[in-house]
């Protein structure tokens, strides 16, 4: 993907990060580790808003991890499948961080649950990188 020459350097650093990030979800789907593929799906959106956040404001995001709120920041609207699932998404990212009781979160994110999660964050990935903030006119 080509981005904008004027995009800030910050703002790069954010995109990929992002990129890096979902590249290790898929890797931690490839060894069974689901958990860290909803961790990392999340992360891997967090940062690509952030990149979005960054480039419409000129300074650091918000040190927050939630999705909606990094959406409501840029005025922007996804699709409702895919506004749905980053507030799915969103909740799942604290679980997976903290889990409570680890044997009943892994059973919780079994492989189909993870491959669904991987799926629907390529899609909002790339929904995001459409927006004109980041794309090379």
């Amino acid at each position: 993907m080509l981005y904008n020459s004027f995009v800030l350097k910050e703002t790069r650093n954010w995109i990929e990060s992002s990129d890096y990030d979902f590249k290790t979800a898929e890797h931690m789907f490839s060894t069974d580790r689901y958990l860290y593929v909803v961790f990392m799906c999340h992360l891997a959106i967090e940062k690509l808003l952030k990149a979005i956040v960054h480039e419409t404001t000129g300074s650091l995001p918000p040190k927050s991890h939630d999705l909606i709120y990094l959406l409501k920041l840029v005025d922007m609207r996804p699709p409702q499948d895919l506004l749905e699932f980053m507030g799915k998404i969103n909740s799942a990212s604290v679980v997976t961080r903290y889990p409570g009781d680890l044997s009943r979160t892994l059973a919780a994110y079994p492989a189909t649950v993870a491959e669904e999660y991987l799926s629907k964050t390529r899609e909002v990935l790339q929904w995001l990188r459409q927006d004109k903030r980041l794309l090379q006119s």
